[in-house]
């Protein structure tokens, strides 16, 4: 075993630091692409297969994670760039295999139907992708497109996906099943709150910086509306899906505005300082 060791570490301080986490950042995206693959194309397919509580989103607010995938391709490229090696290899680093494991795992519990595991887990998701997306927006401050594409709205779209998750999993775990049990006083309460507090993140995603944050509140947005999709046509509750509707809409504005303050503040960036205006010759 300490031989086996031994050449492990001799192979990473050959390969190097970077190589070797930028290896191990695939083999991350491979294992929580493969986990998705797996649900949605095994016999049971969980998005149509859930326990039915009153907060379940239509099935297609979970294409979310195929859109998550694609942006993860540019991101594996990007980190063999110079600027990506700075932000992905030296910024991010380990959380991003963490959070890859942790979703594969929530996934698969999930679909098993160990409620609570996954709900569990939907709170380690969240925390390590509230990390990184700090982390993120650190390195992103320069202003950098590639960063802006390649890491930033990936992060911002799965931090603002595992909040969905968080309560999608609560509601799973301690909520009533909707096929079976009325929506009462507390579960409507909790639905309230529930809607209320994915609406003020998506707010949130708008006012937290001066240039916003429009992929992570588009995110919350197209889960509102997933919400209010499956509930009103499930018929379960007319105040849930009611409910549902208007922070969906109220999630748009934020969005608007977002999109907005984000256009205004690269059309900033893009205005010369007064030193850059001066001409480059003086004359007497």
């Amino acid at each position: 075993m300490a031989i086996v060791i031994a050449i492990v570490e001799c192979r990473i301080r050959a390969c190097g630091y970077a190589q070797t986490e930028s290896i191990v950042n695939i083999i991350a995206f491979f294992l929580l692409l493969g986990s998705n693959i797996y649900i949605v194309a095994g016999p049971g397919h969980i998005y149509h297969n859930l326990k039915e509580t009153y907060l379940s989103p239509a099935y297609w607010v979970f294409f979310i994670w195929f859109l998550i995938h694609l942006l993860l391709l540019g991101y594996l490229i990007y980190q063999f760039t110079g600027s990506g090696k700075e932000v992905i290899i030296r910024g991010i680093r380990w959380r991003f295999p963490l959070i890859a494991v942790l979703s594969a795992i929530y996934i698969h519990v999930r679909a098993r139907e160990y409620y609570i595991v996954a709900f569990i887990f939907a709170l380690f998701v969240n925390s390590n992708a509230s990390h990184i997306y700090y982390v993120v927006k650190k390195f992103n401050k320069r202003g950098s497109l590639s960063d802006e594409l390649f890491v930033h709205i990936p992060f911002s779209i799965y931090y603002g996906w595992s909040n969905l998750l968080i309560f999608l999993a609560g509601f799973e775990a301690f909520g009533n099943n909707a096929d079976t049990q009325p929506a009462g006083a507390w579960t409507k309460l909790f639905v309230f709150l529930s809607l209320f507090i994915l609406e003020t993140t998506a707010a949130a995603f708008v006012f937290a910086s001066p240039e916003s944050d429009p992929a992570g509140a588009i995110t919350i947005t197209w889960s509102l509306f997933g919400i209010y999709a499956h509930q009103s046509a499930h018929g379960s509750s007319g105040f849930v899906s009611i409910s549902a509707l208007v922070f969906a809409v109220l999630s748009v504005v934020w969005v608007v505005w977002s999109a907005w303050n984000s256009y205004k503040s690269r059309d900033i960036r893009d205005v010369p300082s007064d030193e850059e205006r001066a001409p480059l010759v003086v004359h007497d």
